[in-house]
């Protein structure tokens, strides 16, 4: 899937620019690598937004093609995960070699 059709699908989704620019940036994270809410919120220009990164995280409309999993909290505890829950998040992280 190329950015176009990433682009069109979080548009039909009514997802709004904060959280398509959330959701590319999420996008960009690598496999076995993971982020923080606040960097994620700095990387998109908004660097007091980290509790809304959350939420638009929680809106994503593909979990596993946009790696929402890979986003952690910055004192290192994972946070929530609306593709099943924090065990499922540990599951993939785990997976992914990003945690022990």
């Amino acid at each position: 899937m190329n950015r176009k059709e990433m682009l069109s699908i979080l548009s039909e989704n009514g997802l709004t620019r904060f959280q398509k620019d959330v959701l590319m940036e999420t996008l960009s994270i690598p496999k076995g690598k993971t982020a923080t809410y606040k960097e994620i919120a700095a990387k998109v220009g908004k660097p007091g937004a980290y509790r809304a990164v959350g939420t638009a995280l929680k809106k994503n409309p593909l979990p596993i093609v946009i790696p929402c999993h890979r986003v952690i909290k910055t004192n290192g505890e994972l946070g929530n995960y609306s593709g099943g829950g924090t065990k499922r998040k540990k599951e993939l992280l785990k997976s992914e070699h990003a945690i022990l």
